[in-house]
């Protein structure tokens, strides 16, 4: 985001991106049209699954691709490009076409998440940026919904602005948060940019300010009568803090018949300091006040408090959430994966390495996600070739992805293209989705994983198979390459 100076998000690109392009330029491959996909190779903290997101930003980025003459004058001031391709760059947009997958869609490590065929310099130029929204957005969305998963049911709100990476970090961070299932917000440009709804009350300033803890808290409920939560750790949780919230209730909401509240603890021993406030509070007739617990948690700490019978009623995460502490780089990358002839044929194009890992698919590819008609739950994704149709009407056998020599036959199966076209010929051809539809996709379609996936520990490994087609595609290159 801009801070002291305007940026141009075109040039948020690696320079080697710029070096490429005036390469292919002067070599006449500017309108050489290519193939990339995007993919990842790991899911977040060994997890079963991660959360697209970012899309939105990467369709504004595309919107909005142009230089400025300062740019230009910038690149030439470097002495490395050529005039022609200067010239070029005055009137560059994107006139390419993309297919994604839809945010909030759970994805998985191998298969495509975006393609992009464009010419030469376009496809290159994007990389950087796109790279960017997804991976960051992807991870915290990710992020944020084990930490709702852990939480079962409970509010979890987004409270880490303050050490975000960032500006960024922390705007789209609390947008990936929502989506991946927090109920809210801290950060108010999230809401106001995004429509993630912001929220709080009080620090520990608030109460330092007064002379005593009980006026702290009187004078807010007076100023805040329906959005009464006060933060009681101020001091002594247990034999101060919690007693004055229960007499400023009692002395300003209880006359006004609101009894709705809530207490809030940011340290000490969560589990044990709200169990005894919860008995607190219902001997004292407020059975209706929400306890909220905020501090370094993550899903590990959230599950643990629960199982040590915490009273908690909502979660504030902060830095383990917004910087995904635990696992804070998602991994996605773009590669090359075809190239297409003047005559519409496409050569498909791999990269060999010896890691294993890194070794990419080749071709034109879509992604089929494969559900069980009877149960409605996601059992495979299917990776093939583009001109390939899925008959699922028939049986298909699936390959373990780690284990080929393992396999499960599907039946009475639904076959669902996950990508879709988000742009063609340079235009915009999908409506972005209203963020809250996004975080209700999101929420239906984990739940069609079956919970062995979702669990944290040893997830059950979901089958990403490749068509038979595709498979003997890349392994003939394979031996091609090696020979």
């Amino acid at each position: 985001m801009d801070s002291k100076h305007n940026i141009n998000l075109t040039m948020l690109c690696d320079f080697y991106e710029l070096t490429m392009g005036n390469g292919y330029y002067n070599k006449g491959m500017a309108d050489k049209i290519t193939y990339f996909d995007v993919f990842f190779r790991k899911n977040p903290d060994n997890g079963g699954f991660a959360i697209m997101a970012g899309l939105e930003q990467v369709v504004d980025y595309i919107n909005g691709l142009h230089f400025d003459e300062e740019d230009i004058e910038y690149l030439r001031g470097r002495k490395l490009f050529s005039e022609g391709f200067l010239e070029y760059l005055k009137s560059f947009r994107f006139t390419g076409d993309i297919w994604a997958v839809p945010e909030g869609t759970p994805i998985f490590p191998g298969e495509p998440i975006m393609t992009v065929r464009a010419p030469a310099i376009q496809a290159q130029l994007i990389e950087t940026y796109v790279l960017l929204e997804l991976n960051h957005q992807s991870m915290i969305a990710t992020k944020a919904n084990r930490i709702c998963r852990a939480a079962e049911g409970r509010v979890v709100l987004e409270f880490g602005s303050r050490r975000a990476q960032g500006i960024d970090g922390a705007v789209t961070g609390a947008r990936a948060a929502f989506i991946g299932g927090c109920a809210g917000t801290a950060c108010t440009v999230a809401d106001e940019k995004y429509g993630v709804p912001a929220g709080g009350t009080m620090a520990h300033s608030w109460v330092q300010m007064f002379d005593t803890e009980y006026e702290a808290f009187k004078t807010y409920c007076e100023a805040y009568p329906t959005n009464a939560t006060l933060l009681v750790d101020t001091y002594n949780s247990l034999k101060s803090g919690v007693p004055n919230a229960i007499r400023a209730f009692n002395e300003v909401l209880k006359p006004l018949g609101i009894t709705k509240c809530g207490i809030r603890f940011d340290s000490g021993d969560m589990a044990y300091l709200t169990r005894k406030a919860r008995v607190m509070l219902d001997e004292a007739g407020w059975p209706e006040c929400k306890i909220t617990v905020s501090n370094a948690l993550d899903e590990r700490l959230v599950t643990e408090l629960l199982l040590q019978g915490a009273k908690i009623d909502s979660f504030g995460v902060g830095e383990r959430l917004i910087t995904s502490k635990s696992d804070p780089v998602f991994g996605g990358v773009y590669k090359l994966c075809a190239v297409e002839n003047e005559d519409g044929s496409i050569v498909p194009k791999i990269k060999i390495s010896e890691n294993v890992g890194k070794i990419t698919n080749p071709g034109f590819k879509k992604v089929y996600r494969f559900f069980d008609r009877e149960t409605g739950m996601a059992e495979a994704d299917y990776i093939c070739l583009h001109d390939e149709v899925v008959d699922d009407t028939g049986t298909l056998e699936i390959r373990d992805p780690d284990a080929r020599w393992k396999s499960k036959v599907m039946e009475n199966f639904e076959a669902k293209e996950l990508l879709v076209p988000v742009f063609k010929n340079g235009k915009q051809v999908y409506q972005l989705p209203e963020l809250t539809e996004i975080r209700r996709n999101c929420a239906y379609q984990v739940s069609t994983l079956w919970p062995e996936v979702k669990r944290f520990d040893f997830p059950h490994q979901y089958y990403v198979d490749l068509s038979e087609k595709l498979m003997a595609l890349k392994d003939s290159m394979l031996m091609t390459k090696r020979g």
